[in-house]
């Protein structure tokens, strides 16, 4: 499997990795730039063997509990979904019950491990979002399997896109992944529609593809409008509209979305750019305008669809689509997280 260069644009920064140069690498953008010294190296020791990547890599999730990594993919007669320890080494897959997966989340407190899978699949398994336990026992199923729709009662989805699982249990869905729907879901930890936010558009609370969402520690939802080029924010709790940010994103629209451990920035995936950019997250109280402090370029065309972060270590897990690989690239400097245990 090839390894890549990334270069990290920010001041005083540089070309971190000791390996040969497979890519020469761009650092630049006409956004609002405002660089800091943010540095990762790439793992290139992670996983120890890459050859259990044999389909399209679509998403990753860390379990920072329990130091475990998910990687779903999607292809004909392969493991669907693969465990992985953080240091690389393979544990387990398990392929039952899911067809197209596309958004993964490792739920994971002292009382509970879960993993929830988001698939698209136009199988009998497709069109929902669905909870294992971290062994692939089929727990908990939302929406209609295989019947793809608009409604609330009974729940159905259209391709959703990705979840995030807050401590509380409570849960986030973005859904329409080019599907019938662009729809926000709050669900409650016993499933029921707390808010939501659905149509398609550009004003404020509609959407174009909603590709994926985050909570930061001040209580604010984010979502990666991908289609209307920008990150669109909520207060969790109300569901009231807070603000967006479309001026880092000029160029293409953001694929994922999800923040560094300390809270103090947003991390986005550009897919087509192959590009990670740092943003700095705005005070409580004000959501005021995307600043870009750091970029990661990856490769060209290895299409960084969607990532996670460790929040105990501040690795980021990219799953790749065109590499069709997950990579981990490892901070230079220790996080001080904002996760605890509890």
């Amino acid at each position: 499997m090839a390894r890549f260069w990334v270069c990290v644009a920010g001041a005083g920064a540089g070309l971190f990795l000791t390996f040969l140069v497979l890519h020469s690498c761009f650092c630049g953008s006409p956004i609002s730039w405002t660089p800091e010294n943010i540095r990762y190296r790439l793992d290139v020791g992670w996983p120890k063997y890459s050859e259990y990547f044999s389909g399209t890599t679509f998403c990753v999730a860390v379990d920072s509990f329990n130091g475990l990594v998910y990687v779903a993919q999607t292809g004909v007669n392969i493991p669907k979904v693969l465990v992985f320890t953080e240091d690389g080494y393979f544990l387990r897959a398990w392929n039952d019950t899911v067809d197209t997966p596309h958004g993964i989340f490792a739920a994971s407190t002292p009382y509970e491990r879960s993993v929830w899978i988001t698939d698209v699949g136009s199988g009998s398994y497709g069109h929902t979002v669905k909870k294992y336990n971290s062994f692939g026992d089929l727990i908990q199923v939302l929406g209609t399997p295989g019947k793809k729709g608009t409604d609330l009662n009974p729940l159905q989805f259209d391709n959703p896109a990705e979840l995030y699982v807050e401590d509380t249990g409570d849960i986030y869905i973005v859904d329409g992944d080019g599907g019938l729907n662009n729809r926000l879901f709050k669900l409650s930890q016993d499933f029921m529609i707390l808010w939501l936010h659905g149509e398609n558009g550009t004003g404020p609370t509609q959407f174009n593809i909603p590709h994926s969402v985050t909570v930061d520690s001040a209580g604010r939802v984010w979502v990666a409008d991908r289609g209307n080029k920008r990150i669109q924010v909520f207060d969790k709790d109300t569901g009231e509209w807070l603000g967006a940010w479309d001026n880092c994103f000029t160029e293409e629209g953001p694929s994922s979305v999800r923040f560094t451990p300390d809270g103090k920035y947003l991390i986005v995936a550009q897919l087509n750019l192959s590009r990670l950019s740092f943003v700095a997250a705005p005070p409580v109280g004000s959501i005021g305008s995307c600043s870009v402090v750091s970029t990661l370029q990856l490769a060209d065309q290895v299409l960084p669809h969607l990532l996670d972060v460790d929040r105990k270590t501040g690795a980021i897990y990219v799953a790749e689509i065109g590499a069709r690989q997950v990579q981990k690239y490892v901070p230079l400097s220790s996080w001080k997280p904002l996760w605890h245990s509890g």
